[in-house]
């Protein structure tokens, strides 16, 4: 491609007093030798993954700002539709979230023989309450979003997985996570940590404290999944998150979802169950025909091939 531009030029963009950083997105403005058009593209910078970028053409920008925590970009995209971004980071593309979405919310609750209260942490798009909301014996689902302002952003422009918003079950709070779990110990059966990467406002979700707090608001025999981050890049951080998980769940297992506009093309979850019978490798329960119809990625089949991982991760992370 290089071939065919005259010029290359990199506009860092910043909101607000936010200083840019490594993991602040750039515009690339791309002039082509032959014919006056030119195109403009996103992107992704990370110092998680230093050395490398996912890059996406705009066809028009949504909104861009700043809340109080972060950067959020929403942006209209040539291929992959809708896209936002916070701080730099894709978060959710139109044409692949589904993949993220549904094995984070059905890997733990087919593992649930009869799940009755589900909460989500982070998650403001409404991607996992969309998903969790799909299961018709969950009879209440709390999300705790710290970033309000998310929530109204994906309301506005990303329908398609802020409709988890519309269910009668799902109870908003506009709050840390991490205290709210600490107030309310013993009361869910699937809790769900849909996080950005660990800087930032998230960097607090990949600590053993808020693992502690999650594992007392689970009930017996709960369940949680958490985003696991990619194998190919953040290894390390993976031995540590599984490390102090294991002292305390009784179950900790880990798998992988294809989707491929993440670092790498891939993403894990880290699956953690409270009692010692809990096998995510073996669902209890699998889909009804009605959920079935409303799945793309989830299938019974891929549920069970999540967790089968290449040598040098099962090695890694001690996964047979």
């Amino acid at each position: 491609m290089a071939g065919d531009l005259s010029t290359e030029r990199i506009l860092k963009w910043v909101g607000g007093a936010a200083a840019v950083s490594a993991t602040a997105f750039a515009l690339y403005k791309l002039a082509k030798r032959v014919g006056p058009l030119s195109s403009s593209w996103f992107a992704e910078l990370g110092s998680m993954w230093p050395g490398q970028a996912m890059c996406l053409e705009v066809e028009k920008v949504l909104y861009k700002g700043r809340s109080k925590f972060q950067d959020v970009l929403v942006f209209q995209s040539k291929t992959w539709g809708k896209v936002l971004v916070l701080d730099g980071v894709i978060q959710v593309t139109e044409r692949d979230e589904f993949a993220y979405q549904e094995m984070m919310a059905h890997l733990p609750l087919f593992t649930h023989p009869n799940p009755k209260k589900a909460l989500v942490i982070g998650g403001g798009d409404g991607g996992i309450l969309r998903e969790i909301a799909r299961h018709p014996s969950v009879e209440e689902i709390d999300i705790c979003e710290i970033d309000g302002d998310v929530i109204e952003m994906a309301k506005k422009h990303l329908q398609f997985t802020a409709v988890g918003y519309s269910d009668p079950r799902v109870r908003v709070r506009v709050e840390d996570g991490f205290e709210f779990m600490k107030r309310h110990k013993n009361e869910y059966d699937v809790i769900v940590v849909d996080s950005s990467d660990p800087v930032g406002p998230a960097e607090v979700l990949f600590k053993e404290p808020f693992y502690a707090a999650m594992s007392a608001a689970l009930r017996d025999g709960g369940v949680a999944a958490t985003q696991g981050e990619c194998m190919w890049l953040h290894l390390e951080l993976l031995e540590n998150l599984l490390g102090f998980s294991k002292k305390l769940f009784s179950t900790v297992q880990y798998a992988q979802i294809s989707i491929p506009t993440y670092p790498c093309g891939t993403i894990g979850v880290l699956c953690l169950g409270k009692s010692k019978g809990t096998d995510f490798k073996n669902p209890k329960r699998t889909p009804s025909q009605t959920q079935t119809q409303a799945l793309r990625y989830y299938t019974p089949a891929i549920h069970k091939a999540a967790f089968i991982l290449p040598a040098f991760a099962s090695k890694a992370l001690g996964q047979a």
